[in-house]
C-alpha cells in the first residue's frame, strides 16, 4: 500500500514568472514619444499632461520632454514637461 494520500489535484503549482510591473522611467529622465513610463495593475498612477493610459493601465508618453511625478488631489500623476 502507498504511504501517502494523493487525494486528487496537488496544491503546489510551481513558480510563476513575474509580470514585470512598475515604474520604467523615473522623474527627471528624458522621454520620447511612445516610451512606456509605468506598467501597473489598476490606476495607481494617473495620466497627466503629455501622458496617455493604455487599455491595461500602462502609462506612455505622447510628447517628448522630461518626466515628472506630481501628487495632487490625493492622487499621483505622471506628466511630461
Amino acid at each position: 500500500m502507498a504511504h501517502t494520500k494523493t487525494g486528487g489535484a496537488t496544491r503546489q503549482q510551481g513558480n510563476r514568472r513575474g509580470k514585470r510591473l512598475g515604474v520604467k522611467l523615473f522623474g527627471g529622465e528624458k522621454v520620447k514619444v511612445g516610451n512606456i513610463l509605468v506598467r501597473q495593475k489598476g490606476s495607481t498612477f494617473h495620466a497627466g499632461n503629455g501622458v496617455k493610459t493604455g487599455r491595461d493601465y500602462t502609462l506612455y508618453a505622447i510628447k517628448e520632454g522630461v518626466i515628472k511625478f506630481i501628487r495632487r488631489l490625493g492622487r499621483q500623476f505622471v506628466t511630461v514637461v
